[in-house]
Protein backbone atom coordinates (compact mmCIF):
# COMPACT_ATOMS: atom_id res chain seq x y z
CA UNK A 1 0.00 0.00 0.00
CA UNK A 2 1.38 3.38 -0.57
CA UNK A 3 1.38 5.48 2.10
CA UNK A 4 -1.22 7.91 1.08
CA UNK A 5 -3.54 5.38 0.72
CA UNK A 6 -2.47 4.18 4.52
CA UNK A 7 -2.90 7.65 5.65
CA UNK A 8 -6.41 7.96 3.95
CA UNK A 9 -7.64 4.93 5.50
CA UNK A 10 -6.58 6.18 9.02
CA UNK A 11 -8.28 9.74 8.43
CA UNK A 12 -11.51 7.27 6.79
CA UNK A 13 -11.64 5.37 10.19
CA UNK A 14 -11.79 7.89 12.03
CA UNK A 15 -14.43 10.24 10.29
CA UNK A 16 -17.22 6.85 9.38
CA UNK A 17 -18.76 7.39 12.93
CA UNK A 18 -19.23 10.78 13.67
CA UNK A 19 -20.42 11.59 9.58
CA UNK A 20 -23.06 8.45 10.18
CA UNK A 21 -24.44 9.86 13.47
CA UNK A 22 -24.19 13.24 11.56
CA UNK A 23 -26.07 11.82 8.28
CA UNK A 24 -28.46 10.04 10.50
CA UNK A 25 -29.99 12.86 12.36
CA UNK A 26 -30.61 14.58 9.05
CA UNK A 27 -32.31 11.61 6.46
CA UNK A 28 -32.86 8.18 6.85
CA UNK A 29 -30.95 5.00 6.95
CA UNK A 30 -30.78 3.86 3.53
CA UNK A 31 -29.74 7.71 2.40
CA UNK A 32 -27.11 8.16 4.84
CA UNK A 33 -25.42 5.02 3.77
CA UNK A 34 -25.48 6.47 0.36
CA UNK A 35 -24.38 10.04 1.31
CA UNK A 36 -22.11 8.64 3.40
CA UNK A 37 -20.20 6.60 0.80
CA UNK A 38 -20.32 9.75 -1.25
CA UNK A 39 -18.69 11.41 1.02
CA UNK A 40 -15.83 9.35 1.76
CA UNK A 41 -15.68 8.83 -1.96
CA UNK A 42 -15.09 12.74 -2.98
CA UNK A 43 -12.39 12.52 0.44
CA UNK A 44 -10.46 10.23 -1.27
CA UNK A 45 -10.47 12.23 -4.30
CA UNK A 46 -9.90 15.52 -2.86
CA UNK A 47 -7.63 14.24 -0.51
CA UNK A 48 -4.93 16.51 -0.75
CA UNK A 49 -7.02 19.46 0.14
CA UNK A 50 -8.30 17.94 3.06
CA UNK A 51 -6.92 19.79 5.97
CA UNK A 52 -4.98 18.63 9.00
CA UNK A 53 -8.34 18.49 11.01
CA UNK A 54 -10.91 16.68 8.59
CA UNK A 55 -13.99 16.80 10.66
CA UNK A 56 -15.40 20.08 9.74
CA UNK A 57 -14.51 19.82 5.97
CA UNK A 58 -15.75 16.26 6.14
CA UNK A 59 -19.09 17.78 7.35
CA UNK A 60 -19.17 20.22 4.81
CA UNK A 61 -19.00 17.49 2.00
CA UNK A 62 -21.51 15.13 3.64
CA UNK A 63 -24.03 18.26 3.91
CA UNK A 64 -23.65 18.81 -0.01
CA UNK A 65 -23.67 15.49 -0.72
CA UNK A 66 -27.10 15.30 1.31
CA UNK A 67 -28.17 18.20 -0.55
CA UNK A 68 -27.50 16.64 -4.26
CA UNK A 69 -29.24 13.14 -2.92
CA UNK A 70 -32.28 15.53 -1.83
CA UNK A 71 -32.42 17.16 -4.82
CA UNK A 72 -32.20 13.88 -6.45
CA UNK A 73 -35.05 12.63 -5.03
CA UNK A 74 -37.27 15.50 -5.26
CA UNK A 75 -36.62 15.32 -8.45
CA UNK A 76 -37.73 11.78 -9.30
CA UNK A 77 -40.83 12.57 -7.14
CA UNK A 78 -41.97 14.50 -9.74
CA UNK A 79 -40.75 12.79 -12.41
CA UNK A 80 -42.83 10.06 -10.85
CA UNK A 81 -46.26 12.54 -10.89
CA UNK A 82 -45.77 12.86 -14.09
CA UNK A 83 -45.39 9.99 -15.39
CA UNK A 84 -48.29 8.84 -13.44
CA UNK A 85 -50.48 11.77 -14.97
CA UNK A 86 -49.26 10.74 -18.55
CA UNK A 87 -49.90 6.86 -17.64
CA UNK A 88 -53.61 6.86 -16.09
CA UNK A 89 -56.13 6.60 -18.48
CA UNK A 90 -57.87 9.63 -20.04
CA UNK A 91 -61.43 10.58 -18.39
CA UNK A 92 -63.33 10.07 -21.73
CA UNK A 93 -61.28 6.12 -22.51
CA UNK A 94 -64.17 3.65 -22.57
CA UNK A 95 -63.55 1.67 -19.47
CA UNK A 96 -62.65 -1.69 -20.35
CA UNK A 97 -64.92 -3.83 -18.39
CA UNK A 98 -67.73 -1.05 -20.43
CA UNK A 99 -67.11 -1.05 -23.60
CA UNK A 100 -70.60 -0.88 -25.57
CA UNK A 101 -72.36 -4.13 -25.74
CA UNK A 102 -72.88 -4.08 -29.12
CA UNK A 103 -69.31 -3.25 -29.93
CA UNK A 104 -67.82 -6.02 -27.35
CA UNK A 105 -69.85 -8.83 -29.13
CA UNK A 106 -68.85 -7.67 -32.78
CA UNK A 107 -65.00 -7.50 -31.33
CA UNK A 108 -65.20 -10.84 -29.73
CA UNK A 109 -66.54 -11.79 -33.15
CA UNK A 110 -62.86 -11.06 -34.99
CA UNK A 111 -60.13 -12.81 -34.13
CA UNK A 112 -57.92 -12.07 -31.17
CA UNK A 113 -55.42 -10.53 -33.45
CA UNK A 114 -57.39 -8.46 -34.98
CA UNK A 115 -59.31 -7.06 -32.14
CA UNK A 116 -56.23 -6.24 -30.74
CA UNK A 117 -55.02 -4.21 -33.78
CA UNK A 118 -58.58 -2.61 -33.48
CA UNK A 119 -58.48 -1.63 -29.66
CA UNK A 120 -54.44 -0.48 -30.36
CA UNK A 121 -55.93 1.57 -33.52
CA UNK A 122 -59.02 2.93 -32.09
CA UNK A 123 -59.12 3.19 -28.33
CA UNK A 124 -55.05 4.02 -27.89
CA UNK A 125 -55.09 6.27 -31.03
CA UNK A 126 -51.95 4.24 -32.23
CA UNK A 127 -50.87 4.48 -35.81
CA UNK A 128 -50.11 1.72 -38.01
CA UNK A 129 -46.04 2.55 -37.20
CA UNK A 130 -46.83 2.43 -33.32
CA UNK A 131 -49.44 -0.58 -33.76
CA UNK A 132 -46.29 -2.72 -35.71
CA UNK A 133 -44.02 -1.51 -32.80
CA UNK A 134 -46.27 -3.09 -30.47
CA UNK A 135 -47.24 -5.90 -32.26
CA UNK A 136 -43.88 -6.55 -33.59
CA UNK A 137 -44.83 -6.31 -37.60
CA UNK A 138 -44.36 -4.64 -40.39
CA UNK A 139 -45.97 -1.19 -40.71
CA UNK A 140 -47.60 -2.57 -44.39
CA UNK A 141 -48.61 -5.77 -43.07
CA UNK A 142 -50.69 -3.89 -40.01
CA UNK A 143 -51.97 -1.22 -42.73
CA UNK A 144 -53.46 -4.50 -44.67
CA UNK A 145 -54.62 -6.23 -41.61
CA UNK A 146 -56.12 -3.25 -40.17
CA UNK A 147 -57.89 -2.32 -43.33
CA UNK A 148 -59.23 -5.69 -43.27
CA UNK A 149 -60.33 -5.55 -39.87
CA UNK A 150 -62.35 -2.63 -39.83
CA UNK A 151 -64.13 -3.88 -43.00
CA UNK A 152 -65.07 -7.22 -41.02
CA UNK A 153 -65.71 -5.26 -37.57
CA UNK A 154 -67.95 -2.51 -39.87
CA UNK A 155 -70.01 -5.84 -41.26
CA UNK A 156 -70.23 -7.21 -37.76
CA UNK A 157 -71.79 -4.04 -36.54
CA UNK A 158 -74.11 -3.94 -39.87
CA UNK A 159 -75.35 -7.38 -39.10
CA UNK A 160 -75.55 -6.82 -35.20
CA UNK A 161 -77.68 -3.80 -36.48
CA UNK A 162 -80.05 -5.15 -38.85
CA UNK A 163 -80.25 -8.22 -36.56
CA UNK A 164 -82.12 -5.34 -34.25
CA UNK A 165 -84.46 -3.88 -36.44
CA UNK A 166 -88.13 -4.97 -36.11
Amino acid sequence: MEPRQTGFEAVAQELIEPLRRYLARRTDAATADDVLSETLLVAWRRRDEMPAEPLAWAYAVARNCLANADRTRRRQDRLLVRIWQLARPPEHAPARDDPDPGLARALARLSAADAELMRLWAWEELGPAEIAQVVGMSANAVSIRLHRARRKLKSLLDEQAEGERP
